[in-house]
């Protein structure tokens, strides 16, 4: 049984009850990308883009900001050729003054965006992400 049985193919989601190796063998499984990047050592929106561009191996030029982001998940990808689908773990995403919840919901929303471009081109293009626990601590 397919553990995205209940998951769109494209979707942003919190990783709730998945557990990423779980969501890596699925992946593979199903001949996709998998793409993870971890960012609790992060606290700033350029510390968080460098370690998704330094995990999912951007280009070296990579711009570091979110239409730059947004052009790497999409039409970089899109002209290297025919997908076969993508996994995403955004793992312990921070909560700090330097990344606080209006560039959290700014990154999603570039991930909802790739999301949605690769809708219309029938591939799927799924997200999971979570918050780190210690960050949003009082």
């Amino acid at each position: 049984m397919s553990l995205f049985k209940t998951v769109q193919p494209n979707v942003v989601q919190s990783i709730r009850a998945f557990r990423v190796t779980d969501l890596q063998a699925e992946a593979e499984g199903l001949g996709q990308h998998f793409l993870y990047a971890y960012c609790a050592d992060a606290t700033t929106k350029q510390q968080v883009l460098s370690n998704i561009a330094q995990s999912f191996h951007f280009p070296k030029h990579f711009g570091k900001n979110f239409d730059a982001l947004k052009d790497c998940l999409t039409d970089l990808a899109y002209k290297a050729g025919a997908q076969p689908g993508f996994v995403v773990v955004l793992e312990q995403l921070p909560n700090t003054p330097k990344f606080d919840k209006e560039a959290r919901e700014t990154l999603l929303d570039v991930f909802r965006d790739s999301a949605d471009f690769w809708a219309d081109k029938k591939v799927a293009f799924r997200v999971f992400y979570s918050f780190s626990v210690q960050n949003l601590l009082p």
